[in-house]
């Protein structure tokens, strides 16, 4: 069974829904015990970073999280569920992050040319790193592959981590990895059937 926390930041319908499609028993919850009852864990969100992170705190939710991945359960985090899984946020000030990944999350503002609109909203391609195993959330799909991205800050100073970008004017952190830590930028759930195949690879793990 998989949880899918529910802090009150998350489009968590279409994630539900999505889980549903590739035949995934999923339970939306923000109980500790369900979750830690949980096979794997997957932290959505939307808005900004030191809103989210102060709502998990708030609940307890950032211990639980970090208990659970610490303990080698699955953790997939999505948009800004993968920021939190970062050092900071520096989104309106620097706000602390769960920590379970190297790095730190920053403005795309004079990292992509003034030419591109930020929020960086739409389809992109994954960039798989060379001369690096593929990751085993991405066994189904290929380099290149599209996904569906709406994002202002990314992932920074976390290159060990990561095992995908993608190109807006710049290369900007798509996907990341640390042992059984999963985060991805993009939303898998809105990504068809590349995003239904990554969802499937990560209930597979």
């Amino acid at each position: 069974m998989i949880a899918i926390i529910d802090y009150g930041v998350g489009n968590l319908f279409s994630l539900r829904s999505s889980l549903d499609a590739i035949g995934a028993e999923a339970l939306v919850t923000g109980n500790p015990e369900e979750i830690r009852a949980a096979d794997k864990i997957i932290l959505p969100g939307v808005g900004a970073f030191g809103d989210a992170a102060a709502r998990l705190r708030e609940n307890g939710l950032d211990q639980v999280v970090i208990g659970e991945a610490r303990s080698g359960k699955p953790l997939m985090g999505i948009c800004l569920g993968m920021q939190l899984l970062f050092d900071t946020g520096e989104e309106y000030g620097i706000h602390e992050g769960l920590g379970l990944i190297p790095g730190r999350v920053v403005s795309m503002k004079g990292v992509i040319p003034e030419t591109y609109k930020i929020p960086h909203i739409g389809w992109n391609g994954l960039i798989f790193p060379k001369n690096r195993e593929t990751s085993p959330i991405f066994k189904y799909i290929e380099n290149g592959d599209c996904v569906y991205f709406v994002h202002s800050f990314y992932a920074a100073d976390c290159k060990e981590s990561v095992i995908a970008d993608t190109e807006y004017g710049a290369l900007l952190t798509a996907a990341v990895q640390k042992d059984n830590v999963y985060g991805c930028q993009f939303h898998p759930e809105k990504s068809g059937k590349v995003g239904l195949s990554i969802l499937k690879a990560f209930c597979e793990l």
